[in-house]
């Protein structure tokens, strides 16, 4: 009998910036790291295969696919590397750090955010992998791809979206609805829009169709928020992670806590029991059997003591993630 949840053997000895699960392997996991690696697990084995180094802090990584994978961070450097054979090619630089990566899985290139205000776009196909840069307004956070679309979130609230084979002209520019900084945005697996969050405990769901009728739909809800001796706290949603089969996603923050939410009714669905410290990073395998949350203190209240950085794999059971059936 599988146990609901453990620790990963081998975690980074510093922050964990990011874990993400191969599109394709359902036990594949790719962590970026504080601690200037990045490191590949098979989670079923409970086994670190693969472990390689960057010059400075790691900020994000993806897979390209079950064999390979790219990641960048301080050291503004855009790197691939070669599961198998332990090769690492760099694809090429930013002018500052490189803080989103992801693959475009319809077109086969990977996007990267940068801190220097622009969107990369990398081919590793190609003899010059770079295959353009794209200035943006403002700092980018966090991206996220889907069917070709490409949500940018960015300093100062801005939200960008893009088709990837276009990235020379906005398809959307909008203001985030969230009142804070933005720090992750999560497109939703059907490709009908995306979720976002924000440092000051609050979740927006929001939808690329811009007709009047499908804008009605978007909202904000409050969440991460406790009261502690009659004083309440607000915490930063630093982690989302959609479902792949039913759509409803998870969120995670500097509370520790994970909630389960089924977005089409606008209800909570779950509390996972609370993790040592600040989620920092989410992901659901393929299958959606197994989630990997990341407790890694991210410095919100300065520095101090804090527990070990610790990756758990969950088991994720249907009904844990299933929606309700929808209100009529």
């Amino acid at each position: 009998m599988q146990k609901p949840q453990y620790e990963l053997s081998d975690p980074p000895s510093d922050g964990i910036s990011s874990v993400k699960f191969s599109y394709s392997s359902p036990s594949l996991l790719l962590v970026s790291s504080w601690d200037k690696t990045v490191r590949l697990y098979d989670v079923t084995k409970n086994q670190m295969k693969l472990k390689y180094n960057h010059d400075a802090s790691v900020l994000d990584c993806c897979f390209y696919n079950e064999n390979q994978g790219v990641s960048g961070g301080l050291d503004r450097t855009v790197k691939s590397v070669d599961f198998n054979t332990g090769k690492e090619v760099i694809l090429g630089y930013h002018d500052d750090a490189v803080r989103s990566l992801e693959k475009v899985n319809e077109t086969g290139v990977v996007i990267s955010g940068s801190w220097d205000k622009s969107l990369g776009l990398w081919d590793k196909r190609s003899k010059v992998p770079c295959l353009g840069k794209f200035t943006q307004p403002e700092k980018i956070y966090t991206l996220d791809a889907v069917n070709n679309i490409v949500v940018v979130g960015m300093a100062a609230r801005q939200i960008y979206i893009y088709d990837i084979r276009n990235l020379s002209e906005t398809l959307q520019k909008r203001e985030s609805s969230l009142k804070f900084m933005t720090r992750v945005v999560k497109c939703m697996p059907n490709g009908e829009g995306y979720a976002s969050s924000s440092i000051e405990g609050r979740v927006a769901v929001e939808f690329f169709d811009s007709s009047e009728e499908s804008q009605k739909r978007k909202y904000a809800f409050k969440c991460h928020r406790e009261i502690i001796d009659g004083i309440s706290h607000v915490y930063p949603v630093n982690a989302l992670s959609f479902h792949p089969k039913f759509g409803t996603f998870a969120s995670g923050g500097g509370d520790g806590n994970v909630y389960i939410w089924d977005g089409f009714n606008k209800k909570r669905l779950r509390k996972f029991t609370k993790y040592p410290t600040t989620i920092s990073s989410l992901s659901f395998n393929s299958e959606g059997n197994l989630l990997a949350v990341a407790s890694s203190y991210t410095f919100e209240e300065g520095e101090k003591d804090h527990p070990p950085d610790t990756i758990y794999i969950r088991s994720i059971s249907d009904n844990e993630v299933k929606p309700k059936s929808k209100s009529k």
